[in-house]
């Protein structure tokens, strides 16, 4: 029996994002979210989709640790018929948000691995310790089966030095791996291949600009299939306005809430990662929401969003100079995919480049890709679903496997 499963893992700090695949055909066979580990009442939802499908099954029980919650996922998909025993499962697949410089394309994890990926954590302090918390226990639950690391970042590595390096001593950056490494990378490449089929062009021949707008947002410009520049950089601050997050600032704010706010640097970094961006501006970070009090009349958010927007239209101009020509803008995930109002503002002006939406698709509801700009447009613009579980699966199957991803 060709063992044709991947269960893709994304372990975060108190959370375990799940899903278990079928690589013939992409199908998803469950999908599941165990939250609050460590915490008094911990909750597991499990969603078995075999044989038409089934009710979300949901457990709220204290859970310790990672151990236990990937222990718990087991037994819930046990109890499906879709066990980690299984000789069908081929591998486990692992969101690993940073990779640095070394790790260019998905990698079995070897004891070599690991340690790279642990020296890594002073530069990913909130994320790379929880994924290899994950990788970790699922080694000790099937120390048989390839444990495949695909990094957020490795999508971002053929960015030219000119713009992954930032204008800073090279003796000091160097010493302190100090550039620019992106994030969403896994996001970026699905969508700007999914963008290429769109258009019914190869991803070699499409420069497109990838706007992933969820509670974390960034961009990215895309030649021919491989990103040139990107949004966030030494961690996922920079860029774009974001949900919690500043995006772009003068660092000198630091050194201004330090010395005159008298801050401490933990502070102020809850405050730029945790407390700005939208919610800092008007108090949501729910864009359904904002628009909800823009059409009340709101003043702050309406502010908030003015100034959501026009980040984003520097970006959108900033990355059409970069690639010289563009063949389309896509937006993606959750923002993106859903928040019609969103895309008419980010293009409404730049007609002279070519941009332009057609309300009436653009208002349309889709799981679908598709095209909201109307035949006329020079550029196309897009919408078009992130699948960033489905991108971590089929890396990790072509790697073990032996096919071309």
């Amino acid at each position: 029996m060709t063992a044709t499963r991947v269960l893709v893992l994304n372990s975060g700090s108190s959370s375990v994002k799940y899903q278990l695949l079928d690589m013939r055909d992409s199908s998803r066979l469950a999908v599941g979210l165990v939250e609050r580990i460590g915490e008094e009442t911990s909750r597991l939802k499990h969603t078995p989709l075999t044989g038409g499908g089934a009710e979300p099954r949901e457990r709220e029980e204290p859970i310790a640790d990672h151990e236990q919650a990937l222990r718990a996922v087991a037994d819930e998909l046990a109890a499906d018929g879709l066990g980690l025993d299984s000789p069908e499962l081929a591998a486990i697949g692992h969101r690993v948000v940073h990779g640095g410089l070394k790790f260019t394309e998905p990698t079995v994890v070897d004891d070599a691995v690991m340690k790279e990926i642990e020296r890594l954590v002073p530069v990913a302090p909130l994320h790379n310790p929880a994924n290899i918390t994950g990788i970790r226990t699922a080694q000790a639950l099937r120390p048989d089966l390839p444990q495949v690391a695909v990094f957020d970042t490795a999508f971002h590595t053929t960015m030219p030095e000119s713009a992954a390096r930032y204008a800073l001593d090279v003796k000091t950056a160097d010493e302190h791996r100090v550039r620019r490494y992106g994030f969403h990378g896994t996001s970026h490449a699905y969508v700007s291949r999914k963008t290429a089929e769109l258009l019914g062009r190869a991803p070699e021949d499409v420069n497109v600009i990838v706007l992933h707008l969820g509670n974390g947002a960034s961009a990215s410009a895309v030649r021919g299939g491989r990103c040139v520049d990107t949004s966030m950089g030494l961690t996922p601050l920079e860029g774009l306005v974001m949900g919690t997050r500043t995006g772009d600032m003068d660092p000198a704010v630091i050194f201004h809430l330090a010395r005159v706010g008298g801050m401490s640097i933990d502070e102020i970094d809850i405050l730029v990662n945790k407390k700005s961006g939208l919610i800092g501006l008007c108090g949501d970070n729910d864009m359904r929401e904002i628009r909800r009090r823009i059409d009340e009349g709101d003043e702050e958010a309406a502010l908030a969003f003015d100034i959501y927007i026009h980040r984003l239209k520097k970006y959108i101009g900033a990355y059409y100079a970069v690639l010289g020509r563009v063949d389309a803008i896509a937006f993606t995930a959750g923002v993106g995919e859903n928040a019609a109002p969103v895309r008419e503002a980010a293009v409404a002006g730049l007609e002279e480049l070519g941009l332009a939406v057609d309300g009436a698709l653009n208002s349309v509801r889709s799981d679908e890709p598709r095209l909201i700009s109307p035949e006329y447009a020079r550029v196309a613009v897009a919408v078009v679903p992130t699948d960033e579980e489905l991108e971590i699966a089929d890396q990790t199957y072509a790697l073990v496997s032996g096919r071309n991803a």
